[in-house]
């Protein structure tokens, strides 16, 4: 896969996800507990492979500098972001929960 050869953010990804449903099953976990915490991480790894889509899109097309290209970079980081943050609530309500 070129996204795991090209971007180390989905790389570390990958990694973080593989600590994450470690401890998901070595955890006392409900199994709905378990699924969310899985799902959260697999939306992870669907978001950044989206955000390099957007980014290499834009960058195919042109290399020159614009606003909405900026624009399009920004939201689909912020994508990652929003979906890891998730991740991070859903561990941090399941372990003081």
């Amino acid at each position: 896969m070129s996204t795991w050869q090209n971007e180390h953010s989905f790389r570390s990804w990958v990694w973080a996800n593989l600590v994450s449903a470690t401890l998901a099953f070595f955890l006392p976990l409900s199994p709905v507990e378990r699924a969310v915490i899985l799902a959260l991480g697999l939306l992870i790894l669907a978001a950044e492979l989206l955000n390099t889509a957007i980014e290499d899109a834009i960058d195919y097309i042109s290399t020159d500098e614009h606003p909405l290209a900026k624009r399009a970079k920004d939201a689909g980081s912020a994508g990652v972001a929003v979906a890891a943050l998730a991740a991070g609530v859903a561990w941090v309500v399941i372990l003081i929960g």
